[in-house]
């Protein structure tokens, strides 16, 4: 079925004006001024109204499990806020245990967002390192669409990627054309800080930002910055 907005405001990434726009086949065939109405399709006044593309989150954790807890959001209650603000598209991250198989938590994920309403994709979280993990980076960039790995440097005793996984993954990520990212934090520093602060018996809210001052990310960036660097792998 097509859909014809008319007289609608059409916002794009650098300017804005007063159009019709045409969509049918799942995609936008038309933008202009008086489009003539195809056969069948279906009119919308947009008069008085903003008409942009649909948003990507490109950062989201539905139910995501971690340390004991899990995301209020699933993947359907989730992805429907979504839409009713405008984002059409999300990226969650599919974040293996250490020594779980990369592929056995990416599907997974695929299971738990057959309920999705919007679309998705995956990032895919490198917890740990070993040749299993590099060939299995190497199957979900050419067969399952993933092109994005995430390295978390904090999260001791969790989930964190010391340096010698930041290399290997980094390195690896280079050669398949895949982009690595980083959540930058000290974890090292950070669980020093935390302990000093539970044993002071600070365990609200409060605390949290007093054991990750600026410093915490400004070195963990610092690191990450120089390894891909180094590597000659984009960041």
């Amino acid at each position: 079925m097509a859909l014809l907005i008319r007289g609608a405001t059409v916002l794009t990434h650098e300017e804005s004006y007063s159009a019709d726009v045409l969509c049918a086949d799942g995609l936008i065939q038309a933008i202009g001024e008086n489009l003539d109405v195809p056969a069948g399709c279906e009119v919308l006044d947009g008069s008085g109204q903003y008409l942009m593309p649909g948003g990507i989150d490109p950062h989201t954790h539905m139910q995501l499990p971690f340390m004991g807890t899990v995301a209020s959001e699933d993947f359907f209650s989730g992805t429907a806020a979504g839409l009713a603000g405008g984002t059409t598209s999300i990226i969650d991250f599919v974040i293996p245990n250490p020594q779980q198989s990369l592929l056995e938590a990416f599907h997974q994920w695929r299971g738990w967002a057959e309920k999705s309403a919007s679309d998705y994709g995956f990032h895919v979280a490198v917890t740990w390192w070993s040749e299993q993990v590099s060939a299995e980076m190497e199957e979900l960039v050419s067969k399952h669409g993933v092109n994005s790995f995430k390295h978390f440097m904090a999260y001791k005793n969790a989930i964190m990627a010391a340096d010698d996984t930041l290399v290997a993954s980094f390195e690896r990520c280079l050669s398949l054309g895949a982009v690595p990212t980083v959540h930058a934090e000290n974890g090292e520093l950070v669980y020093h800080l935390q302990q000093k602060l539970l044993a002071q018996g600070l365990t609200g809210p409060e605390a949290h930002p007093l054991s990750r001052p600026s410093q915490v990310e400004g070195e963990a960036a610092s690191r990450a910055i120089r390894i891909a660097e180094t590597l000659g792998t984009p960041l």
